[in-house]
């Protein structure tokens, strides 16, 4: 088994991202004005976000699938986006508590999904349309909030901060969907 295939690699440039992401808030402001931060972390996520999308349909496509593959892949978006909501959290455009949601539902639901692969029912916490909901807006809620001006009239930190707000509404109700859904796989099993 090589972990060296294209997908894995992609990946792996994702994970590289993290850093330069960090590294561009903490650029003296001598260098680089908050403006100009904010487009290059806003920049850095997007590739981040597309790199996700490119590793997933490379593995299809290629035949390039693998455990390894499936285990960091996941592992890299979490390490993105927790990275990204800490960041928001210091610049003061979140508050901790959707912080803390978002990434206390991210640990929650890992934990479950690897508990429930060691008792062999991980298809009872197999992502669901609400993950996959709660994912979408986070993902065009977090590049809104790093950029976080307005583009012309369109005031993309409020338009963010709304998002935000559902994502985290939606990360809650798919955690509670996640965990009903372990309880009855785990009922189910019993019976």
């Amino acid at each position: 088994m090589t972990i060296y295939n294209i997908p894995n690699l992609i990946t792996f440039f994702r994970i590289l991202l993290v850093p330069c992401l960090v590294a561009t808030y903490y650029l003296p402001n001598s260098y680089l004005s908050l403006y100009e931060k904010d487009i290059i972390a806003t920049a850095i996520f997007i590739l981040a976000a597309l790199t996700d999308w490119l590793d997933g349909y490379l593995a299809r496509r290629l035949n390039q699938t693998s455990k390894f593959g499936a285990f960091i892949d996941p592992v890299a978006d979490k390490f993105i986006v927790i990275t990204a909501l800490i960041l928001l959290i210091e610049l003061d455009r979140i508050s901790a508590l959707i912080g803390i949601i978002i990434i206390g539902r991210e640990f929650v639901v890992s934990a479950l999904r690897e508990w429930m692969a060691t008792v062999g029912r991980s298809s009872g916490v197999a992502v669901a349309f609400i993950g996959k909901l709660k994912t979408i807006f986070q993902m065009i809620a977090i590049p809104c909030l790093l950029f976080a001006h307005n583009i012309m009239l369109i005031p993309i930190y409020t338009i963010g901060s709304w998002l935000i707000n559902i994502a985290a509404i939606l990360t809650i109700v798919s955690m509670i969907f996640y965990l009903n859904k372990a309880i009855q796989s785990l009922t189910d099993k019993k019976q």
